[in-house]
């Protein structure tokens, strides 16, 4: 077993405010204005090395992940929500339920060498794309614990929602 991540969440998934943006979030209009929100979430979280997210009164678990676009050869940051399991760190490609997956998964199939930041630190990551049909409903119940817009998302879209395990 390899060391295990950190875990950082402020704010709380059961006050008002969460309890107001996880419905709002699943609209096509919530949608839209976190999509919109991004570029300056990206840059909060830049800035406090992933302590603090515009989400944060909301305890959305947040990262921010580095893939290498395949296309550019470029360092790519994106900030996701993710799933913990001490050792592993799940996210999901779900991409607003957009038609097309977002660039970083396509980013971890070409290379899936990245790295996470989450709590203050910098961490080495290898991305696995979880193709076990069991293991992936498991993994999307745990996002939609989080947030229903996961379930929005899917219903979105006839694509399969890519799900990565980021290790050490």
């Amino acid at each position: 077993m390899s060391e295990q991540f950190p875990d950082r969440i402020w704010g709380s998934r059961t006050n008002l405010l969460s309890r107001v943006a996880s419905p709002f979030a699943a609209t096509k209009l919530g949608s839209l204005v976190v999509r919109k929100l991004t570029p300056l979430d990206r840059r909060i979280l830049e800035r406090t090395g992933c302590k603090y997210t515009v989400l944060g009164p909301i305890g959305a678990p947040v990262i921010l992940l580095t893939t290498i676009g395949r296309k550019s050869g470029q360092p790519r940051t994106t900030p996701l929500l993710y799933v913990h399991d001490g050792d592993t760190l799940y996210v999901i490609g779900s991409n607003f339920g957009q038609q097309h997956h977002p660039a970083w998964t396509g980013n971890l199939l070409a290379n899936p060498d990245g790295e996470v930041t989450i709590a203050g630190q910098r961490i080495p990551v290898r991305a696995g794309l979880i193709e076990d049909e069991t293991r992936k409903r498991e993994i999307f119940a745990r996002f939609e614990e989080t947030t229903q817009a996961y379930t929005a998302y899917k219903n979105r879209t006839a694509r399969d929602l890519r799900i990565f395990a980021l290790t050490r």
